[in-house]
């Protein structure tokens, strides 16, 4: 035990999370100033089992249905018949080589080309319908859509909204509203949500890198939490909700075959994200963070900047999709129409792609 209160200790230094000459009794909740309460970070975690419950029956009963009323199809595709050599070589690759395909026929007493359709089917069999596809994507722009409009109405009153110095004038004291405890309990809960969805939803192609995404999202408001960065960490929730509303919305318009529709949503989409992510975030937040912050504090700590590293992080992720987003805008306006979104195409959909000789566009992204 005393090995493990060490070890806490050690953790929680205030000279690792705290400015110079404040203590954690400091931030003690008091009548004048409500400070962040650190037990609260574990609020989310049973917050995510809820959201994944209401996400789960919305999908069934509102998003389903909605989506086979669009004339999406829910069915998927004619299963391979059970064949235990085949099986168990395509759990050992489900890409195989040419060579591969030909030694396999022989030990099934089988053609090239019966093998080869026969995996064709195997693989076809393992993608999601599009109804479920469009179910999560209808779930994530009912979110997002929500997110950005409650931060726009909690933050409209709020001074550092309009003056992002605010964020660092009498820090740490600074008190904690109820509307923005709410926004960062629930905007956790939706990343820890995903994180955990993750391992069951339609694979993407990007699937590590939006991991890591959620990971570095989730440590940003803990750490933003613990050390009072809540006002600074509210800019960053509002500024990467926005775009994705378009995102999931154009990917909703894809698959139920309203093109047009699509298209313009995807140009405004490209424009928000171009805007917020590549602008605002680093230009207006990290540059508050990095070159403001300092003369305004005077004296940083430990955990200042592991929070400005995790913000990099996120740009780092940013600018990796935006070479994707515009790498597909330009291959749109080429084409005529938006055929589907890399950042955000599942590995089949990327194959297939390949195969025809154009991208898949079925996120950002952010989280």
């Amino acid at each position: 035990m005393n090995i493990i209160r060490s070890a806490l200790d050690t953790f929680w230094s205030e000279t690792v999370w705290l400015p110079p000459n404040i203590t954690w009794a400091d931030l003690q909740p008091n009548e004048k100033i409500q400070y962040p309460n650190h037990s609260h970070l574990y609020y989310p975690l049973p917050m995510a089992i809820g959201m994944l419950m209401l996400r789960y029956l919305l999908e069934w009963y509102v998003f389903a249905p909605f989506g086979v009323s669009l004339g999406i199809k829910g069915s998927k595709p004619k299963k391979a018949p059970f064949h235990d050599l085949l099986e168990k070589a395509y759990k050992l690759n489900n890409k195989m080589k040419y060579k591969e395909v030909i030694s396999i026929a022989k030990q099934s007493d089988m053609t090239e080309r019966q093998v080869e359709r026969w995996l064709r089917l195997r693989r076809a069999q393992e993608k999601p319908s599009t109804l479920v596809k469009f179910c999560e994507n209808s779930w994530r722009c009912l979110y997002y859509t929500y997110s950005f409009i409650y931060g726009i109405v909690c933050l409209w009153d709020k001074p550092w909204l309009w003056n992002i110095d605010e964020c660092w004038r009498n820090y740490p004291h600074q008190s904690i509203t109820s509307d923005c405890w709410w926004y960062y309990m629930i905007s956790s809960s939706f990343y820890w949500s995903l994180t955990i969805s993750q391992f069951r939803d339609v694979k993407r192609k990007d699937f590590w890198q939006m991991f890591v995404h959620h990971l570095a999202t989730i440590s940003l408001m803990a750490f933003s939490w613990v050390c009072n960065l809540v006002r600074v960490g509210t800019l960053v929730l509002v500024v990467h909700d926005c775009a994705d509303i378009f995102l999931e919305a154009a990917k909703m318009a894809k698959y139920a075959k309203y093109q047009k529709f699509c298209d313009i949503l995807f140009a405004i989409f490209t424009l928000i994200w171009l805007l917020t992510r590549i602008g605002l975030f680093p230009f207006w937040i990290i540059y508050s963070t990095a070159i403001s912050a300092p003369k305004i504090v005077n004296t940083m700590f430990p955990a200042y900047y592991i929070f400005n590293g995790l913000l990099l992080l996120l740009l780092a992720l940013h600018i990796f999709w935006t070479h994707l987003i515009l790498k597909i805008a330009y291959n749109a306006i080429s084409a005529g129409q938006m055929e589907g979104d890399i950042r955000s195409s599942s590995s089949e959909e990327v194959s297939d792609a390949s195969t025809n000789s154009t991208n898949s566009i079925a996120k950002p992204k952010t989280q």
